[in-house]
């Protein structure tokens, strides 16, 4: 197992574009986890979802904290990462910024307005690659 470096996750959570949003809702005993698009943002540092109103966007906005993560495998490689972003959740309001992100060519893939943009900044980012070591290579006798 190998730890990643922050410029290594960020070049990951850019290379991709569905992961899952995890949050804590008050009054639920366990935690929302919602499979979402997204894009990286590289000038906010910030994972941006878009929703339409409803209960992924109330809980992101009202737990304020959020959890993201990502993954990939290479079968035949033997390799797996994930990585995992937590930090403020917000909804953008600001027409400039707005008006900027609008051609970062984000469409929601479910259908309906989804004209809400949720920003997950990556306070703390961390992830880790996973390499299968072949039998022989480690030692493993039958």
């Amino acid at each position: 197992m190998l730890d990643l470096d922050r410029t290594e996750c960020l070049r990951l959570l850019a290379a991709t574009d569905l992961g899952r949003v995890v949050v804590s809702v008050t009054g639920r005993d366990y935690p929302v986890i919602r499979p979402v698009n997204y894009v990286f943002d590289e000038p906010s540092q910030s994972v941006l979802i878009r929703s339409g109103l409803g209960s992924k966007l109330f809980a992101v906005l009202r737990s304020e904290k959020a959890a993201f993560e990502i993954d990939g495998t290479d079968p035949e490689g033997g390799v797996g990462w994930s990585v995992i972003v937590v930090g403020v959740s917000e909804e953008i309001t600001n027409p400039a910024e707005l008006r900027r992100i609008e051609n970062v060519g984000l469409e929601p893939w479910p259908p309906g307005d989804k004209g809400h943009w949720i920003r997950i900044r990556a306070n703390t980012v961390s992830g880790r690659r996973i390499a299968l070591v072949a039998h022989h290579e480690a030692g493993y006798r039958a």
